[in-house]
């Protein structure tokens, strides 16, 4: 990777700090090359009496110069070389000995680019540390002085300027100096700013990038800002085609609740807190909680609005777990003193009337009569032993039980039931499943919901029983297994209705004719007798899928 000449610097304590390195070292070439062919130019074609020997100095001066100029911007912008102070040094160097030539050709004292002196200490102290700049001073004054001490002396009279000249000279290296150091100071600091800056950019783009919940920001045009990952997951977009995009009417056909929540902060510029919605995504509708805030820069104009918002739909599914559990202890407990208050009285209810019907004198009428009390009391007792059973699942014996063996048992149970139609296709897809439990109570889980499945989906029923050991991504949110164990049950049926999904593991609700509304509230009661948790996914048309989930350790359902 090329490297830019300023960060090449920053050893010098100039990197950054100075942000026109090379911009100025650019500058620099064109001057040195510029200087020295205009220089030997006016020498040769307009100034009159100049001795050949001068002209072919001032020649090799350009030379040079071109040479020692192409071959520095070779090196830092083609072999992407660093500049250190060695090659500073050393262009500083050479350019102390052109103008110095320059100079002595031109008159010493006398000549006009004099000056050239002091752009040369001013382009030192501004690239060179303020020692080394100091440096190069020093050996300008020095050159200067035995040019014309020596080299070409000047007159008595003249001792005067040339004293002027070195003021001149150190008073503009004290001065460039002064300033380059503050400007690198001032530099250093805000470098320092920029990389703190940048650090916490990286890193509330890593928080925003890793977190679970979406985070949307909205302008005040109603266009897309910004959309972190977990955002385009829970939406169901792309943001890269939404960026600088109105996306205020798609939120609204996918997330009217969302739509709304941004578009009451912009209005009004208060956040949201702890709202409440639904995403539709595809097939899919699920809860969301939501919370927004809003930063207005001009009040005259909506503000711009950030939403944060999450899935909850398994929270709320565990809510919902809970709810139903607490009903059906109430409802189990109820029934309970309900079955055994009317399972006596029925008791005898129904052992007179098997006397009265055995006698003799009795017509017809009586005799159907009678047989009707008895069959709806023979009823009403299975009724209520179903009650009883449903209040008294409890696990009573646990010890390791193989959960597929339990399944394929309950299967072939289910195959010989009057209510299998005989063109069912009932499969068991078995794996590692051991847990501590009850095998009775397992095994009437599993032959409830096969049997249910079965009487849903008809006489072309594709049940199928998967057993294995789940992993952590299939519990819900909150959820901590250490060795769960996974039962699921899917059919090919019609679905179950969205206004029964709600209410379907409460007591006596049903979907079948006949039914008493006791078996899925009876599998609920003994997978949480278990510890463990029972869900249900279904859409209409689409079949349905029980899934229950288990510890595998008594233990550790306990704790």
């Amino acid at each position: 990777m090329r490297k830019s000449p300023g960060t090449g610097l920053q050893h010098l304590g100039i990197g950054r700090a100075m942000p026109e390195v090379s911009r100025l070292l650019r500058w620099v070439a064109l001057w040195r090359v510029t200087v020295a062919v205009v220089v030997f130019a006016v020498a040769a074609f307009y100034l009159n009496n100049v001795p050949p020997s001068w002209l072919v100095a001032l020649a090799v001066a350009t030379i040079l110069a071109v040479v020692v100029t192409g071959g520095s911007l070779f090196q830092i912008y083609v072999l992407s070389t660093v500049p250190g102070l060695t090659l500073l040094y050393a262009q500083a160097l050479f350019d102390l000995a052109l103008v110095t030539t320059i100079v002595h050709v031109t008159g010493g004292l006398e000549s006009n680019f004099t000056a050239l002196y002091i752009l040369v200490i001013a382009v030192s102290s501004v690239l060179m540390p303020v020692r080394s700049g100091f440096l190069l001073t020093v050996l300008a004054c020095l050159v200067y002085v035995a040019d014309n001490v020596w080299g070409r002396p000047a007159p008595p009279q003249m001792s005067l300027v040339l004293g002027l000249q070195l003021g001149v000279f150190v008073s503009v290296a004290v001065a460039t100096g002064w300033v380059a150091s503050r400007v690198r100071a001032v530099g250093a600091e805000r470098q320092v700013l920029q990389e703190e800056v940048h650090r916490l950019r990286l890193e509330a783009s890593d928080v925003l990038r890793n977190i679970s919940s979406g985070v949307v920001s909205v302008d005040a045009a109603g266009e897309l800002l910004f959309a972190n990952p977990a955002a385009e997951v829970l939406l169901g977009f792309s943001s890269g085609d939404w960026v600088r995009e109105p996306i205020l009417d798609w939120l609204q056909a996918h997330s009217p609740e969302l739509y709304r929540a941004i578009v009451a902060t912009r209005q009004g510029g208060e956040g949201v807190s702890r709202a409440e919605g639904k995403i539709t995504r595809g097939d899919r509708t699920f809860a969301i909680g939501l919370t927004t805030t809003a930063v207005r820069s001009d009040a005259t104009l909506p503000a711009s609005v950030t939403a944060i918002f999450t899935d909850i739909s398994d929270q709320k599914r565990m809510e919902q777990l809970k709810m139903r559990n607490e009903r059906l202890e109430a409802v189990a407990e109820l029934s309970a003193s309900l079955a055994h208050e009317i399972k006596n009285p029925l008791a005898s209810i129904r052992s007179s009337v098997e006397q009265l019907a055995r006698r003799s004198r009795g017509d017809e009428d009586e005799r159907f009569l009678s047989q009707l009390v008895l069959r709806e009391s023979d009823r009403l007792s299975r009724i209520l032993s179903e009650f009883l059973d449903f209040s008294r699942v409890q696990v009573t014996r646990c010890r390791p039980v193989d959960l597929g063996g339990v399944a394929q048992a309950a299967v072939d149970m289910v195959r010989a039931h009057p209510d299998c139609p005989t063109g069912a296709e009932l499969r068991v897809v078995r794996g590692p499943a051991l847990l501590e439990g009850d095998e009775d109570l397992l095994h009437r889980v599993v032959q409830n919901l096969v049997l249910n499945a079965v009487q849903a989906a008809g006489a072309k029923a594709v049940v199928t029983v998967e057993v294995r050991a789940a992993v952590s991504s299939e519990l819900p949110r909150g959820v901590r297994l250490e060795t769960p164990v996974l039962l699921k049950v899917s059919d090919n049926g019609p679905g179950i209705p969205n206004e029964l999904r709600e209410r379907l593991f409460d007591p006596f609700v049903t979907g079948r004719a006949g039914g008493t509304g006791l078996g899925l509230a009876i599998v609920q009661r003994a997978v949480q007798a278990h510890r463990g948790l029972v869900f249900v996914d279904s859409e209409p048309g689409h079949g349905t899928v029980f899934t229950a989930v288990f510890p595998a350790k008594a233990a550790e359902a306990a704790a």
